[in-house]
């Protein structure tokens, strides 16, 4: 069966021969289809998930979900195991705070929530429908008017959730580190040059930023002293494309 990341693949492994190197030491890319199926969900999960543990954040998820259904409901599968249903935005704009802090919701995340819910209903959440036909760019200027939803964590969703090819998550620190350790680096590239450093990678920035994370685990530290400064680095790849640039329109 052919994979799913073969263009992308071929394309990056040009583009930059280290990361080809390390894509041939790593297992095939698994970033896959995972469609979204409701926006309001998504961002209510990645609300309670922030800054707990997988297994903390789930119980916390579903004694809130517990408030709304009586304990027979069926339970469905998800990517945490076994869980109840959401409930609506309606349901949650109208509970009381202090019900939803007795379920373990910080006071922060249970504003969180209720602002989702809040924008959900007034429309400033696209549904799925409306999403998928959105840039990358709107989803995120959307998305980010949400109490307590980042950049980063629209950007996961863009990647795992919606699919979308060419997503570049500069302030991830596992995205910085790879790349520093990919390219043998002294320290890791501050965001602004992450986004300049990865326009090679264009127009499969996403399954480059997966490979960063890999990049982690696969190569060793270099010592800091023979690591060049990325300053340096930027400025050489800067000065490539120019010349490439100036080759191409003669």
């Amino acid at each position: 069966m052919k994979d799913r990341h073969a263009t992308a693949i071929a394309h990056l492994s040009k583009a930059d021969k280290k990361l080809g190197k390390l894509i041939t030491q790593c297992p095939p890319c698994g970033i896959k289809p995972n469609y979204l199926q409701n926006v309001f969900e998504a961002l209510m999960e990645s609300i309670v998930y922030q800054q707990l543990s997988g297994k903390a954040a789930a119980t916390i998820l579903n004694r809130v979900k517990a408030l709304y259904f009586p304990p027979d409901t069926p339970t469905h599968d998800t990517r945490h195991g076994k869980a109840l249903p959401f409930p609506t935005p309606e349901q949650l704009l109208s509970t009381p705070d202090e019900l939803l802090r007795s379920a373990g919701l910080s006071g922060n995340k249970t504003k969180a929530v209720k602002d989702l819910a809040a924008k959900t209903i007034d429309g400033t959440v696209p549904d799925v429908k409306a999403i998928r036909k959105m840039s990358d760019d709107d989803i995120i200027s959307h998305l980010t008017q949400v109490r307590g939803i980042g950049r980063w964590t629209v950007e996961m969703i863009l990647l795992f959730n919606l699919y979308r090819p060419d997503v570049w998550p500069v302030d991830d620190l596992g995205v910085r580190k790879g790349y520093m350790k990919l390219q043998g680096l002294a320290e890791m590239p501050k965001p602004k040059e992450l986004m300049a450093l990865g326009e090679v990678y264009k127009p499969y920035r996403s399954v480059a930023a997966w490979y960063m994370w890999r990049a982690i685990e696969q190569i060793k530290d270099k010592p800091k002293a023979a690591a060049p400064a990325v300053k340096k680095v930027v400025k050489k790849k800067a000065a490539k494309k120019k010349r490439v640039a100036a080759k191409a329109a003669r």
